[in-house]
């Protein structure tokens, strides 16, 4: 099995072209109906395994957006391109918290593809020190303790002004558990890198989001 992807080894223009399949995929389903299927020559790493999660946000400013769709996968189950064209499908199509998108939607919306890494458990002496080890822009959160889980992307406490421990608690919520799920030892704590490339505005150029400085001047 080819070595899964690490997002830091990607270029721009790679996470550039991602993004690009992603929103190519959604058109091609809204237009034709079909799954779009990639042609040409693509860069070797799109072949290897990778983890990705599709983001698709209403546009109204560069600054004001809102989610309309985000869907991924924190395990490598697909080759890169493979892992963006599903995700961009589920994103669009199957995010149960919102309705199908539209054809009339594509002029309307952003596409940001992120590339994760794989998720490694914190191991600490005191749990309460799990925050310490969280860098926020960097990290995105695992929680899972026996069926429940669920995670959220480095973006979401950048987007928030949360702070280490607040993630930790909203990755909590979101696994449909109390707040302070992370204190407890019977909860596993997983961390991953994640690099996100976004449109600027709907069908626009494409940029690397530098999560880590957007927190430090949004909120400090």
């Amino acid at each position: 099995m080819k070595k899964p992807v690490h997002p830091s080894e990607l270029s721009l223009s790679d996470g550039a072209l991602l993004t690009k399949i992603a929103r190519k995929t959604v058109e091609e389903r809204l237009l034709s109906g079909k799954r779009y299927k990639p042609e040409g020559a693509f860069p070797e790493i799109f072949t290897r395994p990778g983890m990705v999660f599709t983001t698709i946000e209403t546009y109204y400013s560069y600054s004001e957006r809102s989610l309309r769709g985000c869907i991924g996968f924190l395990q490598p189950l697909y080759p890169l391109i493979e892992a963006v064209i599903n995700s961009a499908l589920e994103a669009a199509f199957n995010d149960p918290r919102f309705p199908p998108l539209e054809r009339k939607e594509l002029k309307q919306v952003t596409f940001e593809v992120t590339v994760l890494s794989i998720p490694e458990p914190l191991v600490v002496e005191e749990r309460w020190s799990l925050s310490k080890n969280i860098i926020i822009g960097k990290h995105g959160i695992y929680i899972k303790s026996g069926w429940l889980h669920g995670t959220l992307l480095p973006q979401v406490p950048v987007e928030y002004c949360w702070d280490e421990e607040t993630f930790l608690a909203e990755t909590c919520v979101k696994a449909g558990m109390e707040p302070d799920c992370w204190l407890e030892d019977s909860t596993e704590v997983m961390i991953y890198e994640g690099r996100g490339f976004r449109e600027v505005e709907p069908e626009g150029s494409i940029e690397e989001r530098d999560l880590v400085r957007e927190y430090r001047e949004l909120c400090k």
